[in-house]
């Protein structure tokens, strides 16, 4: 009798498939921990992300009509004109982990709201609404750099949750169930074996019992 998926039914694989089996389970306790881990993290940081998303939105309502108000005033080509130069922004960025998670932190930024003087541009150069829309989205701008970390490891810990479940869900059914199978069906043919060469070793012995019983044939006769 064959062994299961071509593996020979010997007790070395045996043990082998049992120790396999061994490390699957405790591998699947470790994913298990982990996802329950993540599950935590992401649940301590919904609260902070909603609370975040209703500040950006509140700002975002806001911004964009004071956008279009400043654009009433001064016309597209004038408002991009008081926009010159672009701005350009420098933060410093720590890299981390989280469960193993690689993540990044922004832990330093300038201010993003400047007065009118900082923002380099001429007295009366600008209308109050140039300045209100400014302003606002600088706010914005401020909101969302200050959210974008968080927003980062909230999709990143979500992406592990999900490999970590369907990694432990191939663990569950498909690896360890075949594994068991692996050892019933080796053990089965092992007892097997094993029983039929109890079987033949009985057979022997009553055999040998048998022809060392019988004595040698008297052929010898008589003189006349």
């Amino acid at each position: 009798m064959n062994g299961a998926r071509g593996l020979a039914p010997t007790r070395m694989n045996l043990l082998r498939a049992r120790r396999r089996l061994d490390r699957v389970v405790k591998g699947k306790d470790l994913l298990r921990r982990k996802r329950e881990a993540l599950v935590a993290e992401l649940f301590k940081l919904a609260r902070p992300a909603a609370d975040a998303r209703t500040l950006i939105a509140e700002r975002t309502r806001v911004a964009y009509p004071a956008l279009l108000s400043a654009l009433a005033h001064h016309g597209d080509a004038r408002l991009r004109s008081m926009a010159w130069p672009l701005r350009e922004l420098g933060v410093e960025i720590e890299p981390g982990q989280v469960w193993g998670v690689p993540v990044s932190d922004i832990t330093g930024r300038p201010p993003l709201r400047r007065t009118l003087a900082a923002r380099g541009t001429a007295p009366g150069s600008t209308g109050p609404a140039a300045a209100e829309a400014a302003d606002q989205f600088e706010l914005l701008a401020d909101l969302l750099l200050g959210a974008a970390p968080r927003e980062m490891l909230i999709r990143r810990l979500a992406e592990a949750l999900g490999q970590t479940s369907r990694q432990v869900s191939t663990l569950e059914l498909r690896v360890a169930p075949e594994l068991v199978g692996q050892i019933a069906s080796l053990r089965r043919t092992l007892e097997e074996r094993e029983r039929e060469e109890h079987l033949r070793l009985k057979h022997l012995i009553k055999a040998k019992k048998r022809s060392g019983g019988a004595g040698p044939a008297n052929t010898g006769t008589g003189s006349g």
